[in-house]
């Protein structure tokens, strides 16, 4: 087996488009609160994951993390009856925002991207 045959072709524009969109779609869950995160994810994920690998690494890695962040904003919530859930409710929308747009933007560089912190539920 020659070596070429194991470099995988690097992802077309509209792959590294529907990749960042992965991450993107999430942004949905300002509108939707809460449930919206994991919607535009598991959308770009069940429409595109027979059509790219690198499409599906992304939309499956930003549905896993919008997950996660989903069960941390109902741990904030429980929190909040003690009022340390509004400081790490705040704390996680940031790392949310900001862990966000940086996998969107490696995902358009045509990087794979793993978030740091991300429960793997959906495989």
């Amino acid at each position: 087996m020659s070596e070429a045959n194991l470099i995988p072709a690097p992802p077309s524009e509209s792959e590294r488009t529907w990749g960042m969109l992965a991450h993107l779609s999430a942004l949905a869950g300002v509108i939707v609160w809460l449930l919206g995160c994991v919607l535009g994810p598991l959308a770009v994920w069940l429409t595109r994951r027979d059509q790219s690998p690198f499409v599906a690494a992304h939309a499956l890695e930003a549905l896993n993390f919008n997950i996660t962040v989903v069960l941390a904003a109902l741990a904030c919530m429980l929190l909040m009856l003690v009022f340390i859930g509004f400081i790490l409710g705040a704390a996680l929308f940031i790392a949310w925002l900001v862990l966000t747009l940086i996998a969107a933007i490696r995902a358009s560089e045509g990087v794979l991207y793993r978030y740091p912190v991300s429960l793997r539920l959906v495989k």
